[in-house]
């Protein structure tokens, strides 16, 4: 079932297009999305999480149109988002910060005290819950940030560099985590590492100067390479084959 519906969508900032007449649909299952910097991934993350309005286009989440106010905030209370830089008050501790996106999204206020501790431990802070946000490193801080995007269970997630910061164990956590997430959601990976995406995504996207130029599975991203093309792996090969398929046809 198609829950991500997206049809003719176009995004500029003033008056250079990022994003030109792209088409999408994403059904529930882990996706990865690729592409060189300035491809137009993170804003495309960005209309998905309602935080930026196309100029042109249909999208539709979970059934809902986003043009349609209480379609948005509909659709707005089953999101997760995690950016590939988010804010937080330094004096928060953890478990605090989770709690304020908590309410943030209008969850029962019965709920979040268990959905909070539940979040939490799924990406391994639970012993760092009262600890104050200024004092995690890196990796913890980004992990904190993964806790708020999944504390309402959302249905549509959305992540933004996600592994960023991790270490390699916590990263092999992390795929199992999204694999386990994706059984019921639509889960949105962006990242630059190829390997996350073979790990744990079933299926990708790749963009190229804002317009998508290979959708599929890993397997069939990793067949288009071959042995003369650029990359340490066969799925970097395959990526940069499309690259240079997609940039030819459009000369």
């Amino acid at each position: 079932m198609t829950t991500v519906s997206i049809h003719g969508l176009r995004v500029s900032y003033g008056s250079r297009p990022v994003l030109e007449e792209l088409e999408l649909e994403l059904g529930v299952g882990v996706h990865g999305l690729l592409g060189p910097n300035g491809a137009g991934k993170t804003t495309l993350m960005r209309v998905l999480a309602t935080v930026l309005r196309p100029d042109r286009g249909e999208v539709r989440l979970l059934g809902r149109q986003l043009s349609d106010p209480a379609g948005l905030r509909l659709a707005r209370r089953q999101l997760g988002y995690l950016p590939q830089s988010f804010g937080f008050y330094p004096r928060f501790t953890v478990r605090e910060f989770v709690e304020y996106f908590a309410w943030l999204k209008e969850m029962p206020p019965e709920a979040i005290p268990l959905a909070v501790d539940r979040a939490i431990e799924r990406v391994g802070l639970l012993d760092r819950a009262d600890d104050r946000m200024k004092h995690l490193s890196g990796g913890m801080l980004r992990r904190a940030g993964i806790a708020q995007a999944i504390v309402n269970d959302p249905k549509l997630l959305l992540l933004d560099e996600p592994t960023a910061g991790l270490d390699p164990e916590q990263r092999v956590e992390f795929r199992a985590l999204l694999r386990q997430l994706g059984l019921d959601a639509v889960v949105l990976v962006s990242t630059h590492l190829v390997e996350d995406v073979v790990a744990a995504c079933a299926r990708v996207s790749l963009v190229d100067k804002g317009r998508l130029v290979f959708t599929g599975r890993p397997d069939e991203l990793i067949a288009a390479g071959a042995a003369g093309d650029s990359g340490d792996s066969p799925i970097e090969r395959g990526y940069a084959a499309v690259l240079r398929g997609a940039r030819e046809a459009a000369r």
